[in-house]
């Protein structure tokens, strides 16, 4: 009956939708080699490391000629060459250790943003709100391209130092043309 009807206060990050739906893990045998950001770039770098992944040779001007860090789309639109794209997961503003794992648990592959510092409600009057982060997941390794690779830059995904920031978006890596890609 509807009258007593609650909501739901637990949402899994990837609701299985369906029999037709492809269910992953879908990219466990990639061998993701980390990549060191150069300036404010960790869009660029984490898209072009995870084509790379997949046998391509992209920098991450590459990906800087087709996307806006600031367009989840294009960044989607960007991997189409390489056989993927990316689906949002169910995630809110809480801390990435809420998520972790969870995530680890699919064993697949994530792109995970963050703020890196606590977000205002209001942007300044740049139209910036504040900077935000994004790592990847494959399976259960973080690859930070902000730090080298053996100063924090590769670990295992519950020892990541930076757990305790808020989440932005978390995406799934999916192949090509999932029902759920962006």
């Amino acid at each position: 009956m509807i009258a007593n009807w609650k909501p739901n206060p637990i949402a899994p990050l990837w609701y299985q939708s369906g029999n037709d739906e492809p269910k992953g893990p879908f990219f466990q045998d990639l061998n993701v080699d980390h990549v060191k950001q150069r300036g404010p770039s960790c869009v660029a770098t984490t898209l072009s490391m995870v084509a790379n992944a997949r046998g391509a040779n992209t920098t991450p001007d590459d990906f800087k000629e087709v996307t806006n860090s600031q367009a989840p789309h294009t960044w989607s639109q960007a991997l189409k060459p390489y056989g993927m794209q990316l689906a949002y997961c169910n995630s809110d503003l809480r801390r990435l250790e809420y998520f972790i794992d969870e995530l680890i648990e699919m064993d697949d592959l994530f792109l995970l943003s963050f703020y890196s510092q606590d977000p205002p409600s209001d942007p300044t009057i740049s139209g910036k709100l504040c900077t935000a982060h994004i790592v990847t997941l494959h399976r259960d390794t973080i690859y930070d391209t902000a730090k080298d690779a053996v100063n924090g830059g590769v670990m295992n995904g519950t020892d990541y130092a930076r757990l305790e920031r808020q989440t932005k978006r978390i995406f799934r890596v999916v192949p090509l043309y999932h029902p759920r890609c962006i």
